[in-house]
């Protein structure tokens, strides 16, 4: 039955469709005619309200001259180069271009300006890239006082393989011991420059020829028997260079042994670093320090690139790694640092700086702070950040976390300033010499 029923509806549904269509016959919807469109309403005509309302601003815009205004933005550009222009040259009258001025006004002033040497020669101070010149031309400009003195110098000091200067000095005093004991055999007063060990243990060392030529040594072309050309004929001889000395030195013997002895004992001239010793009056910012590039080993871009990702990995690694582990790699972080900038903060607000190796110890910044004082006996202690006492003078400033620079605070012993006040002697207003106090600048 319910079969039935639905043959009925699909059949019912089948002729209200609509007559059928065959393929080959054209589409229904092309026979069917265009609808008509719907015709435009006409535009009705102004009211006489509007027509007097347009007739008063035609009339108001003839009586305005006709000159083309300027545009608000062609405007707009002339103000912008006009100040363009008066910057730039305000910039070239004090010699710096404006990209420089703005950087600089920007930018805070750095607690130092770099890192200085002196010359142990001639005391000169100079920044850290130009201190291997200045000492050359220390030690080019001592050869006129004592050539001697002047090319050891230049052997230790300009030769870095340390092994090397020791095996050729030593070779070198060997050939003045032979000629201190046997001045009579001429063997030892004659030493060839091909020779195999001099070729390589003195000739390949900065300074050696000076030395010898400043000790009285002279360069002479020499026959060396039985070395001819042509084996068959014995008599013909070859001539080599050798290093000869004078004959007037062999009564001057205790001098080439006097050289002989210097030549052993010296070390490596070495600029020393300028502590740059400055006096702050009391200020707030003692605690912010802005510092150069000079004192990292690593550039600033691969410093700050390496914080951010140890701040990255912080958590991760401290579940992985022991303290011992983290404290050991935290050393080697600080390994980085050349130099420290540091201060000491007096109880009186005052602020002692300085520059020193990040490799220092801490018995150099004591030794910086007494001589500092009006009374250099005076006890006194350390306190790092945080109030840690560095009782430890041995430690150096990168193993106790005082790079690349750290704020300290003095206190002086309790018990010798009691005595002080019990005695009754009237004091200073400040432990600090007066010349310093003098030169006291602001922060």
């Amino acid at each position: 039955m319910r079969k039935f029923f639905q043959e009925i509806k699909a059949d019912l549904k089948f002729k209200t469709a609509g007559p059928g269509q065959k393929l080959s016959e054209p589409s229904r919807a092309s026979r069917e005619k265009p609808r008509a469109e719907a015709a435009p309403r006409p535009r009705q005509a102004p009211t006489d309200e509007a027509q007097m309302a347009a007739a008063a601003a035609l009339a108001r815009l003839e009586l305005k001259p006709k000159g083309k205004a300027p545009s608000c933005s062609q405007e707009s550009i002339k103000n912008q180069v006009r100040k363009e222009l008066l910057a730039e040259a305000a910039a070239s009258e004090k010699g710096l271009p404006e990209e420089e001025k703005e950087q600089e006004e920007g930018a805070a002033a750095p607690s130092v300006s770099g890192v200085y040497f002196i010359c142990p020669l001639t005391g000169a101070v100079v920044r850290k890239d130009q201190k291997e010149k200045q000492l050359r031309e220390a030690i080019q400009a001592y050869f006129s006082v004592d050539p001697v003195a002047a090319s050891i110098m230049e052997i230790h000091t300009f030769n870095k393989d340390r092994e090397k200067v020791r095996v050729g000095v030593e070779t070198m005093a060997k050939y003045l011991d032979n000629i201190y004991l046997h001045p009579e055999e001429e063997k030892y007063r004659k030493i060839k420059l091909q020779n195999k060990v001099f070729q390589e243990r003195i000739s390949c060392l900065e300074g050696t020829h000076r030395f010898f030529q400043a000790i009285g040594f002279e360069t002479k072309t020499l026959p060396v028997p039985g070395q001819g050309k042509e084996a068959q004929d014995p008599t013909e001889e070859q001539e080599e260079q050798y290093y000869v000395l004078r004959e007037d030195m062999l009564e001057r013997l205790e001098e080439l042994k006097d050289s002989k002895e210097q030549l052993l004992s010296s070390e490596p001239l070495r600029a020393r670093l300028d502590r740059q010793l400055r006096l702050f009056q009391p200020s707030a910012q003692a605690a912010r320090f802005e510092l150069p590039d000079d004192f990292y080993n690593l550039s600033t871009d691969e410093i700050r690139r390496e914080q951010r990702l140890r701040t990255e990995a912080v958590e991760k690694a401290s579940m992985l790694r022991t303290r011992a582990m983290r404290e050991k790699e935290e050393q080697r972080e600080m390994r980085k640092y050349n130099y420290t900038l540091l201060r000491v903060r007096f109880p009186d607000g005052y602020i002692l700086q300085g520059t020193f190796y990040a490799r220092e110890s801490v018995s150099m910044l004591y030794n910086f702070v007494r001589e500092a004082l009006r009374d250099d006996w005076l006890p006194f202690e350390l306190l790092g950040p945080g109030g840690l006492k560095l009782s430890d003078e041995n430690l150096a400033f990168n193993e106790c976390g005082l790079v690349p620079s750290a704020l300290l605070s003095l206190a002086w012993d309790a018990a010798v300033m009691a005595d002080i006040e019990a005695a009754a002697e009237e004091q200073p207003q400040s432990p600090l010499r007066p010349e310093l106090l003098a030169r006291a600048q602001t922060l």
